[in-house]
């Protein structure tokens, strides 16, 4: 398990610049990136064997492309409970807040894309614990937190 793409964008609704390495900020997200805040979304994930998949199915599309901050490989994302936590790197520590979002309308990457993988598979955390990450960076699966019982799977 491991980080394989890291990608922030400064405007929300658009595909995501690729970097080699981001700063993540305590309960802010990545250091530069739109969807960053005091809220429960502030880093997105996704695997790339379903960015894979999707580009089986004929869209042309890479890493960032669905607005995903981080792209990992060995993860299956949309599977882990809400409240899990995961280390990325040697520091940084997340927590699963949301699996999956509505998507009230059509976005702009669904329109540039052809499909937005996100409102399914895409997971959001809270930033825990702040640090540097950089692709190939290891992912390990943690304990959930203390007080996620009773949270819920809202795709808010």
């Amino acid at each position: 398990m491991k980080i394989v793409s890291i990608a922030v964008s400064r405007k929300k609704g658009t595909r995501k610049t690729l970097v080699d390495r981001a700063r993540v900020i305590q309960n802010h997200g990545l250091d530069g990136d739109a969807h960053a805040g005091p809220w429960h979304r502030q880093v997105s994930f996704l695997s790339s064997e379903s960015i894979q998949e999707a580009r089986e199915k004929g869209l042309e599309v890479d890493f960032g492309d669905f607005a995903e901050n981080v792209a990992t490989v060995g993860v299956d994302w949309k599977n882990l409970p809400v409240g899990t936590r995961v280390k990325l790197g040697t520091t940084t520590i997340v927590e699963v807040s949301q699996i999956g979002k509505v998507c009230h309308k059509p976005c702009a990457i669904y329109y540039q894309a052809g499909d937005c993988i996100m409102p399914r598979e895409g997971v959001f955390a809270r930033v825990i614990r702040g640090g540097e990450i950089a692709c190939g960076d290891p992912i390990e699966i943690m304990a959930a937190s203390p007080d996620a019982a009773g949270q819920q799977n809202s795709k808010k």
